[in-house]
């Protein structure tokens, strides 16, 4: 009994997999393609533990197709090119159903690795399934993105995470051979941070240190038995996500040595430099905004810079990055503007540009007054005319708040002068 719980109890099938309904469901995106063996080209994204691989299996199994996993943290190009021209050859026997190739960790595959795989997708020798924890616009070259279609798995909730442990207990053998009751599962859940393979790794190491054959699984137990959550740093798991936030909130708050110290358990623990150089491009945006727009280019050029230099010098520079976040003036008035402007997208629909606001580059459309009466504002004093640019269904509608900092308080002056009262400035 070697194998790990999580191998034992991996699901086989569509019926048997948890989770994912968005997905897998009844009504899911993959469901009916899974089903006729209609497969794209795909990328699955989504935390450690969601059921990437399980889902990759089923649906090579369901398709009946010939099935090739290449792992990105020990395959190189000539592994790529193996497993292609084996692939190539199937296809001989496979003539409507091309060979499915897996790989885990995309995200860790180099430019080049990833440019192998181009011809291979574009003429249809493989069917390529990537899998990644991270987001795959920056970590998956544009080439390659744009001939896969995207799908995203979620963290388990906790319902999903009680059925994972309910059905291990239902079909494993070992497990079945002993009397398991689940009588307190807050603590296993916690522990697992949304992961199931960790969630089923610590159930197994809890069974296994227990000498009877009756067992009770309680918070205190647990506790007891698995003495640290995890090691100081794990870029896999819960403290992956918990310490970045961590770091976010901490700039957000303007303490800059509250984020210098949890950058620190970032670098320590060997966290990407790129994944915490973008945290701090959207932080730069999200949380500082039109407060100090300067926040902004000083993040991107961060990002570029340790994109070139990396460690251990670049802690150097996300340090100062850092600072600089926290110690700027903080304004969220930009996310929050443009959070109200999709709300009401989705709420009013496909409203019709005013005729004014339409380009007309035909006689045709001129004709139908496209761009009639616009104003051009340069024409006007102080390059502005009291203009209407919403549709008129939701005219005065007011998206964007000036924040109460000395750079938006200006904004806000500005705009007052010009729109008086329309927009409440």
């Amino acid at each position: 009994m070697n194998e790990p719980l999580a191998e034992r109890v991996r699901p086989k099938t569509l019926e048997e997999y948890i989770s994912q309904n968005h997905l897998i469901g009844e009504k899911g995106s993959l469901t009916h393609q899974i089903k006729k063996g209609i497969i794209p080209s795909l990328i699955l994204w989504g935390p450690p533990g969601t059921g990437k691989t399980t889902l990759a299996n089923i649906i090579a199994e369901e398709s009946k197709r010939p099935f090739y996993i290449l792992s990105a943290i020990n395959s190189g190009v000539k592994d790529i090119r193996e497993v292609i021209n084996k692939a190539k050859q199937a296809g001989g026997l496979f003539t409507t159903k091309n060979p499915i190739l897996f790989i885990d960790e995309i995200h860790r595959f180099s430019k080049s690795q990833q440019d192998s795989l181009l011809g291979a997708v574009e003429k249809g020798w493989v069917t390529l399934i990537g899998a990644t924890t991270e987001n795959p616009s920056f970590e998956v070259i544009p080439a390659l993105l744009s001939r896969c279609q995207v799908y995203i798995l979620n963290p388990f909730g906790k319902e999903d995470l009680i059925a994972l442990l309910n059905r291990a207990l239902k079909i494993d053998k070992h497990l079945k051979s002993k009397t398991i009751n689940l009588k307190e599962t807050e603590a296993l859940l916690r522990l697992s941070g949304g992961d199931g393979r960790k969630l089923l790794n610590i159930f197994e190491l809890i069974i296994n240190s227990e000498e009877s054959d009756s067992i009770d699984i309680t918070d205190e137990l647990v506790q007891q038995k698995i003495q640290k959550n995890t090691v100081l740093y794990d870029k896999t798991g819960e403290q992956h996500y918990d310490i970045v936030s961590a770091f976010i909130k901490s700039i957000r708050g303007s303490d800059p040595n509250g984020a210098v110290y949890w950058l620190a358990r970032m670098i320590e623990g060997g966290e990407d430099v790129k994944f915490i150089a973008r945290r701090m491009l959207i932080a730069a945006s999200e949380d500082i905004g039109l407060a100090n727009p300067t926040a902004l280019v000083i993040a991107n050029t961060t990002f570029q810079a340790v994109t070139t230099i990396g460690y251990p010098e670049s802690r150097i520079i996300l340090s100062q990055c850092a600072i600089y976040l926290a110690t700027s003036p903080k304004s969220n008035a930009s996310y929050m503007a443009i959070g109200k402007a999709q709300q009401s997208v989705k709420q009013t629909g496909n409203l019709p540009v005013p005729l004014a606001l339409r380009n007309a580059p035909t006689k045709l459309m001129k004709d139908l007054g496209y761009g009639e009466d616009y104003k051009y504002a340069h024409d006007y004093e102080n390059n502005f005319v009291a203009e209407e640019f919403l549709p008129e269904e939701i005219s005065g509608s007011s998206f964007y708040k000036p924040g109460k900092n000395s750079r938006e308080s200006t904004l806000s002056d500005f705009l007052k002068k010009r729109w008086k009262d329309k927009y409440n400035f």
